[in-house]
């Protein structure tokens, strides 16, 4: 998947600059928020000034702020925006949280999801057991990340963070770009 974070206009792609472009792989566990740079810019800007055509600006806010690790911004901004599309965000934080039944919870309310054929494309370039190919389980991710997690540095690990970032993009993407 080719990510163009230009593609979102000028402030977000000097934001999401601070910290590489929209590639970073984040951590499956969210540590402290990754770029202080990217923190102080974020805490200026309004979600309906940067994607100010978005059909849910609220939520495309929250992506940039989980995708420097910035849980509890991201966390109250996808609590507050609601619909699947908020839904999905407040799953991947909880999912990184790590609280696994939580994030369970929130993709039940996520359903199916636009990016799921996408997603499922993306994870199955990456030979990852207890993934289905052909399909997206978001369920069965939680419990891939779970045993990443414990296999630090591993390919596993690798592969979970590769595929963490393609639904990043895709989600991402779909919150910004015009309704």
């Amino acid at each position: 998947m080719q990510f163009e974070p230009a593609k979102y206009g000028a402030r977000v792609a000097r934001v999401l600059a601070c910290y590489g472009d929209g590639q970073r792989l984040m951590p499956l566990t969210c540590r402290a928020c990754s770029c202080p740079q990217a923190r102080s810019e974020l805490e200026t800007l309004r979600a309906q000034d940067l994607f100010p055509d978005a059909q849910n600006p609220e939520a495309a806010m929250a992506g940039l702020w989980l995708y420097f690790s910035c849980f509890d911004e991201a966390h109250q901004l996808a609590d507050a925006c609601g619909g699947p599309d908020g839904d999905f965000w407040h799953a991947i934080v909880h999912r990184q949280e790590p609280d696994s039944g939580n994030a369970t919870y929130w993709f039940r309310r996520v359903g199916s999801h636009p990016i799921f054929p996408a997603l499922a494309q993306e994870s199955s370039r990456r030979a990852v057991t207890g993934l289905p190919k052909g399909t997206w389980d978001p369920y069965a991710f939680i419990a891939v990340c779970d045993s990443a997690r414990q296999q630090p540095g591993s390919p596993l690990e690798r592969a979970a963070m590769e595929i963490q970032s393609a639904e990043w993009q895709l989600l991402f993407d779909h919150c910004a770009r015009r309704a």
